[in-house]
């Protein structure tokens, strides 16, 4: 039976965000029915890691009250999200001999194999990391490459290429610390591009091929689907302050004004458009030269027929989707998050929830076998380091 009320927490660098889902039937099954929401500034937090644990855990407490006030519930365990320069994506590759005298291949080989592809990742890739989400991106067996599920096929060398998502380790029992103290048990852990996409990727996008980019405030997060799978993640030390920052240098105004120029607000003050539109476009333009050069590592250039898909609170910039197509030659949108409320379907522009939401999706559909994405869940207890491997099966 699925979890009848959920909760998210995204804590970001900007803003703490708390959703409260339920789900009241199968009637409702794929989509959040939002409950209950609280957000509130966040402090003690830099590009993703806590800076000063005492200021995080009193805005998560503001955060909290405000989102049981609106829901009526009293929230005692969330499933928490992990982004911020911390976090990583890195592709390996492992092979075994198949175990079995009969040659075929079992759940035991699935998992030996991912351990031996675990095992040829660089050291200066995973020290002082840990891997949160691993992903099997394709499978060979005997040279050839395989389509849907190994297990039950026959052969003699197994191989794999997988996407390990890893992150700091400190910051990571740091994050889940603070969230404890405030009196909440993290039920369990998930890559904000990950859940992010869960609420702003279709499964046709997923399956063509897209890039899901998140400017958050001080970081932009990419992560790179085909096949419905994660094939890439990478994190980049920029976001929407910078912007904010560049358009207060070049207009000589305060940061409040500068963002709310950023994002298209009315000021009693009158500027240049053109100057204005000039600041943002230069800021957005080595943004997108990052994700650019990233798709060319990894031989995506111009190559993702769903294109490229916005969202964060960077995304609400009015620019954003002409620059983005033009610097990356890709069909480009802003995404937009679905949602039920009061059990009715609804659709919203602002996507810096997106993570948020996502969560609680997850968390909805967790006593299922697999998401809409294949990640196999495995359950964390209270009081014990968190550790566990999730799978995306291709």
């Amino acid at each position: 039976m699925k979890r009848n009320i959920t909760t998210g927490i995204d804590i970001g660098t900007y803003q703490i965000k708390v959703a409260v889902a339920s789900n009241e039937g199968e009637d409702n099954a794929g989509l959040p029915n939002i409950i209950g929401a609280g957000f509130a500034e966040s402090k003690g937090m830099r590009h993703g890691y806590i800076m000063n644990q005492s200021d995080v855990i009193k805005s998560l407490k503001r955060a909290i009250a405000q989102a049981e006030k609106t829901s009526g519930v009293k929230i005692r365990e969330a499933y928490l999200s992990l982004g911020g320069i911390g976090l990583s994506g890195a592709v390996s590759q492992g092979s075994i001999i198949i175990s079995k005298a009969d040659s075929e291949i079992t759940d035991l080989d699935a998992k030996s194999v991912m351990a031996a592809a675990e095992g040829e990742m660089p050291r200066s890739l995973s020290i002082n990391r840990k891997i949160i989400q691993s992903v099997p991106i394709s499978y060979k067996i005997d040279g050839k490459k395989i389509m849907g599920r190994p297990i039950g096929m026959k052969g003699n060398k197994f191989e794999v290429k997988a996407l390990f998502i890893m992150c700091l380790e400190h910051h990571f029992n740091d994050l889940v610390e603070a969230v404890e103290k405030a009196g909440i048990e993290v039920l369990d852990v998930l890559a904000s591009p990950i859940a992010a996409s869960l609420v702003n990727l279709t499964k046709t996008q997923k399956i063509a091929g897209c890039v899901l980019a998140n400017i958050g405030s001080e970081t932009v997060s990419v992560a790179v689907f085909e096949n419905n799978i994660p094939i890439s993640l990478e994190i980049f030390p920029i976001g929407g302050i910078d912007i904010t920052n560049d358009i207060a240098l070049g207009l000589k105004i305060p940061l409040e004004e500068a963002e709310r120029l950023k994002l298209g607000s009315f000021s009693e003050s009158q500027y240049s458009q053109k100057k204005l539109d000039e600041i943002i476009a230069a800021r957005l333009s080595d943004i997108f030269e990052l994700i650019e050069t990233h798709l060319k590592k990894i031989g995506r250039s111009g190559l993702l027929p769903a294109g490229i898909i916005l969202t964060g609170g960077g995304s609400g910039i009015e620019l954003i989707e002409d620059l983005a197509k033009n610097s990356l030659k890709l069909p480009s949108k802003v995404a937009s998050v679905n949602f039920k409320r009061e059990g009715k379907n609804e659709q919203i522009k602002d996507a810096s929830w997106s993570v948020a939401y996502g969560l609680c999706f997850w968390g909805l559909n967790s006593s299922n076998d697999e998401t809409s994405l294949g990640l196999k869940l495995a359950k964390t207890t209270k009081h014990k380091l968190i550790k566990w491997v999730k799978q995306f099966l291709p």
